[in-house]
C-alpha cells in the first residue's frame, strides 16, 4: 500500500494531495458563486422581458421609468456576465495549478513557481469577479428604490 503513495523517487503522492486541496477548496467556493450569479442572471434576464414586454403599451413617465429599468437591468446582464466568465477562468486556473503540482510531484521539473502563480491568478480573477458582483448588486439596490408614493411617509405607521 506504501508503493501506491509514493513516486519513484520516494516522495509522498499523499503530499501532494493535501497540498491540493486547498485550490480544491477554492474551486467548490468558485462553484458556489457561479450558482448564485447564474441564479441573478436568470431573475435579470426574466425582469427584461417582462419589461420589454411592456414597452409598447407604455408611454410619458411611466415608459421613461421601463427604459431606465430595461437600462439597468442591461447593464446587470452585462455585470453577470463578465463576473461568470472570470470565475470560469478562475476555476481553469485552479486547476491547471492542481496538475502543475501533480506533475510537479512525478516529474521533479522545477515548476512549483507556475504553480503559485497559477494560484495567484485563480485568486486574482475570483477578486475581480466578486467586486463586479458587488457592483452588480449595488446597482440593483440602487434602481429597485421603493417609490415614496408607496412608502407613505408622511403617516405615523410601525413597523
Amino acid at each position: 500500500m506504501n508503493e501506491i503513495l509514493t513516486n519513484p523517487d520516494g516522495t509522498m503522492i499523499a503530499q501532494t494531495i493535501q497540498l491540493a486541496l486547498a485550490p480544491v477548496f477554492v474551486l467548490v467556493a468558485i462553484g458556489s458563486i457561479i450558482g448564485s450569479l447564474t441564479q441573478r442572471l436568470g431573475r435579470v434576464v426574466d425582469r427584461s422581458r417582462q419589461l420589454q414586454d411592456q414597452y409598447e403599451a407604455t408611454e410619458g413617465q411611466a415608459h421613461d421609468k421601463i427604459v431606465r429599468e430595461i437600462r439597468s437591468l442591461d447593464e446587470r446582464i452585462a455585470l453577470i456576465g463578465h463576473a461568470l466568465r472570470l470565475m470560469v477562468m478562475a476555476s481553469i486556473s485552479i486547476g491547471i495549478t492542481v496538475i502543475i503540482l501533480f506533475v510537479e510531484e512525478f516529474a521533479n521539473l522545477g515548476i512549483n513557481v507556475f504553480a503559485a502563480g497559477a494560484f495567484i491568478i485563480a485568486i486574482c480573477l475570483l477578486m475581480w469577479a466578486l467586486l463586479l458582483f458587488l457592483k452588480e448588486t449595488r446597482l440593483a439596490t440602487e434602481v429597485l428604490r421603493i417609490d415614496d408614493m408607496y412608502l407613505e411617509s408622511d403617516r405615523d405607521l410601525e413597523l
